[in-house]
């Protein structure tokens, strides 16, 4: 069984998607239909933009989606999942390449969440750390110990942890999970918490934009973040996706899942080859590749 997994936020690289652009009719019409919907030239800060601007939290997410989705939409019926799956923002890509939602409803979904999360990190100062080598109970631990909101953020492979909370809390949280014992405790360059109760505001407001649209029933499973199991059912995987932005992803335990459950090969859909070292990571047998166009 093949699954389709799409890649969240930090896969981004300037020029992403240009060759899509320039040698699929279908992806320059999907593209420009983006640009119109959100307002700006997403296509500009894609194909030759900076650095800077590919960083700003409402230009990256909406960029990695486009890809992922347009590079979905291009493969045509050689895409065929038997089920999907998506680490973080990729879940929204996730949802419309399984036909949960329609392009242009995922799109702007993708926008409202970028914007609300940037205002959340604006509100609260807030980081990132990513954990290596040690037993996720001993992060759990060190986390819950710490008098300060500090919680897992994403459990992506066996042996690294991504934890996320206040500045102040991260660092505590850094020097005490050196002295377990950690292979290497450092910050990430990212806006604020994500996935974490800092990220309260963005979750309330996202959700209301969540109730408001419509989700179809899907053409094959979606294993989502907060819980690492499989639905089909629409209003399951809409009450998953609000809860997202507040709870942890648990990608080590969607992937394991997802093989436990048939899947003997991995397609990554989207900028980069991130998820398909993660899943080498859980389980070395399966086969990786990434979507060719």
């Amino acid at each position: 069984m093949k699954a389709y997994v799409f890649p969240g936020q930090g896969a981004q690289f300037i020029g992403m998607g240009k060759d899509l652009y320039d040698k699929s009719p279908i992806a320059n019409e999907m593209f420009e239909k983006a640009n119109s919907i959100l307002g700006f030239r997403i296509t500009d800060l894609m194909f030759a933009g900076t650095d800077e601007d590919l960083k700003q939290t409402k230009v990256t997410q909406p960029a990695i989606f486009l890809h992922s989705t347009i590079l979905a939409s291009v493969l045509g019926e050689s895409f065929k999942p038997d089920m999907v799956a998506g680490h973080s923002l990729g879940e929204f890509s996730s949802l419309v390449a399984n036909k949960t939602l329609s392009f242009e409803d995922g799109l702007l979904l993708v926008s409202k969440r970028a914007k609300a999360m940037q205002k959340a990190c604006e509100k609260s100062p807030s980081t990132m750390a990513a954990i290596l080598g040690l037993d996720d109970k001993i992060v759990e631990e060190v986390c819950a110990s710490i008098n300060d909101v500090v919680v897992p953020a994403n459990y992506n492979s066996p042996g690294q942890i991504v934890i996320s909370g206040t500045n102040e809390g991260i660092d505590k949280a850094i020097e005490m999970l050196k002295e377990k014992g950690a292979k290497r405790a450092m910050k990430l360059s990212v806006g604020g918490a994500f996935h974490s109760p800092l990220m309260e505001p963005a979750r309330k407001e996202l959700e209301e934009a969540i109730k408001a649209t419509k989700f179809a029933k899907p053409i094959c499973p979606v294993y989502q973040n907060v819980n690492a199991k499989p639905s089909l059912d629409p209003e399951i995987i809409k009450s998953n996706l609000v809860l997202q932005l507040t709870s942890p992803v648990w990608w080590t335990q969607t992937v394991l899942n997802m093989i436990s459950n048939g899947a003997t090969s991995f397609v990554e859909v989207g900028p980069g080859n991130v998820l398909q070292g993660l899943i080498k990571k859980a389980n070395k047998d399966v086969i990786t590749e990434g979507a060719a166009f």
